[in-house]
């Protein structure tokens, strides 16, 4: 077997039968190979993601923006590892709290929110850690499915990868074995911190990523681990002052792409066609976050201008980019006025068509911000889009 096609580690026998992959230890050896392509798409992905960082900047209330992006992201990580929530189910959650509606596995996607957050507040403490990884894993497991198995603790026992029903004898995929993993997790460690100088930033997100997807340390939770990683890279190194950029958009339209460049590192060493990969969906991801940052501005001030006379309007209106679904109670609140007061606020907006109700009963009725909303689900349908004219399922 050449060097080259153990370039990313070796599958070794284990005592009792089985094979599980060991890393080596980053960077690759041979180095990368920056060809033509690659450099093109390293450029243009620094580029985007330096224009989202700036439009970030531009917008009135940059933090709601966010708050609203770290939700479609729980959203959308969490539906690739098999939730059914969707945004308005979260977003439900959180004004209503959790009724007989409430799909069962919102909260794990609150919890994602939760570990999203924890992760980002940890930053300023101390540096992209093991450390800080296993406390956004106990975040993120804390009290829902998967729950039993070890949250915040990396695993003492083999786990494999593969369809349901499969074993050790037939997985996919077996990461390293437990007696091994330690050796692993403190090389990633290592290159986390001492690649900062020898590595480029996307290079190195993309590298890391693959890397840990691969270790897989935890029994349960990995892949969405594995995709914070790089938005708190980008954040620790300060290439985007707020956590704006989220691939699984990206990676859920291209799941079938994203687990065979996975598998071309480990059995052939392709890293630099998995960089590509990556450097793709890095800048479709920073140029549609980008133009969803620049349409929001654009909206809101459309729909001030169309309420400046209207003082009670307009504060409801900026309270709905932080939480977009609205009982008349809750409008009562945020405006300070009497229900009947609240209920004509709430008809107005529906009759310009910005406010939809979605309960469909007279009472207790909950209304959402649909051009709001539909500005982050465009972005799913787009790379669901963009996947499908590329030839990849989506």
């Amino acid at each position: 077997m050449s060097n080259f096609a153990t370039r990313a580690g070796r599958y070794l026998q284990q005592a009792t039968g089985y094979k599980a992959f060991i890393p080596e230890a980053l960077p690759p050896s041979p180095d990368i190979n920056f060809d033509g392509e690659l450099r093109t798409l390293l450029s243009s992905a620094d580029r985007d993601i330096a224009r989202l960082d700036a439009i970030s900047n531009l917008l009135p209330n940059p933090d709601l923006f966010v708050a609203m992006y770290v939700r479609h992201e729980a959203v959308l990580s969490s539906q690739i590892e098999g939730t059914q929530s969707t945004l308005e189910d979260v977003l439900a959650f959180e004004a209503q709290g959790s009724s007989n509606d409430t799909p069962k596995d919102v909260e794990e996607v609150i919890n994602y929110v939760r570990a999203m957050n924890h992760g980002l507040r940890r930053l300023g403490e101390l540096p992209l850690s093991l450390r800080l990884l296993k406390e956004i894993h106990g975040e993120l497991m804390r009290n829902v499915r998967g729950g039993e198995k070890t949250p915040g603790e990396f695993r003492t026992s083999q786990n494999w990868i593969g369809s349901t029903g499969s074993s050790l004898a037939n997985a996919s995929f077996v990461p390293p074995p437990p007696h091994e993993l330690m050796t692993t997790l403190g090389a990633l460690e290592n290159f986390l911190h001492e690649g900062k100088t020898t590595v480029p930033l996307l290079i190195r997100c993309g590298l890391a990523h693959a890397q840990f997807e691969t270790i897989h340390p935890f029994l349960d939770g990995n892949g969405r681990v594995g995709r914070l990683l790089i938005t708190l890279i980008l954040c620790e190194e300060q290439a985007l002052s707020r956590p704006l950029l989220y691939l699984s958009v990206f990676l859920k339209a291209n799941r079938a792409e994203y687990y065979d460049r996975l598998t071309a590192i480990r059995n052939h060493g392709h890293w630099e066609q998995w960089l590509k990969f990556f450097l793709r969906g890095v800048s479709q991801t920073a140029r549609a976050a980008t133009q969803t940052a620049t349409d929001i501005v654009r909206m809101r001030e459309a729909h001030r201008n169309a309420l400046i006379k209207s003082p009670k309007a307009l504060k409801l209106l900026d309270s709905l980019f932080q939480q977009p679904l609205v009982s008349p109670k809750r409008i009562a609140e945020i405006v300070g006025c009497t229900h009947p007061t609240a209920v004509k606020l709430a008809r107005d907006l529906e009759q310009r068509g910005w406010l939809r109700e979605v309960t469909g009963f007279e009472r207790n009725r909950l209304y959402r911000y649909q051009p709001y909303l539909e500005l982050f689900h465009r972005e799913t349908v787009e790379a669901a889009f963009a996947a499908q004219s590329s030839g990849q399922p989506a």
